[in-house]
């Protein structure tokens, strides 16, 4: 898995105009489909007078995680142009929404290609692109008595401590770097007593 990806920093707008019909792209970064989700029952309220609300996004730092919407145009003419800006750029995280607006004439299958291909790409061309870190997530238990200890090694390979609790014992949920995980694990596990947790997924 690679240690860094790149998405966008900010949400940033397109467009396109074909032979008087519009089309409107918006790019937002997103961290899940519940985020994308809200996105889209927004612009099917904002824009219901809109012929197509069309869109693809692509999650993880994989890049395996994607989906693409025609919304009634003619299959493959929206939704994948528009992936095709975002592969092209090695994006993920990222989220294009292109709205129709159709003008009266037929555009046919490769001009509604270019169309969304053109929206999609002038949305994007604006953006700042930015490297963003891949982490690894999981949770660590240990005794009091490795408190000091576990804290100087999560500051020595930059992880962070997204929950803790104290009870009995200490249970810490931390995220670290990827391209230090191995080598706190193996810190980690040479430490008796101290118990790792994956996460199943």
């Amino acid at each position: 898995m690679a240690e860094f990806f790149k998405t966008i920093s900010s949400p940033v707008e397109g467009i396109c105009k074909e032979k008087g019909s519009k089309f409107l792209a918006f790019a937002f970064p997103v961290h899940s489909v519940n985020d994308i989700e809200n996105y889209i029952l927004r612009f099917k309220k904002d824009y219901s007078d809109a012929r197509h609300i069309c869109f693809a996004w692509m999650l993880g730092p994989e890049r395996t995680n994607f989906k693409v919407n025609d919304d009634g145009e003619p299959s493959g003419t929206a939704g994948r142009p528009i992936l095709g800006q975002i592969n092209s750029r090695e994006l993920t995280n990222v989220l294009v929404i292109v709205v129709r607006y159709f003008g009266g004439v037929l555009l046919g299958t490769g001009g509604l290609i270019q169309a969304y291909k053109e929206a999609a790409a002038d949305a994007l061309n604006k953006a700042e692109i930015i490297e963003c870190q891949v982490y690894k997530s999981y949770t660590i238990q240990f005794g009091y008595h490795h408190q000091n200890l576990i804290m100087r090694l999560l500051k020595e390979f930059e992880a962070e401590i997204v929950i803790r609790e104290m009870t009995d014992i200490c249970k810490f949920v931390i995220q670290v770097p990827l391209k230090h995980a191995k080598a706190l694990e193996n810190a980690l596990f040479k430490i008796y007593g101290v118990i790792i947790i994956f996460d199943e997924k």
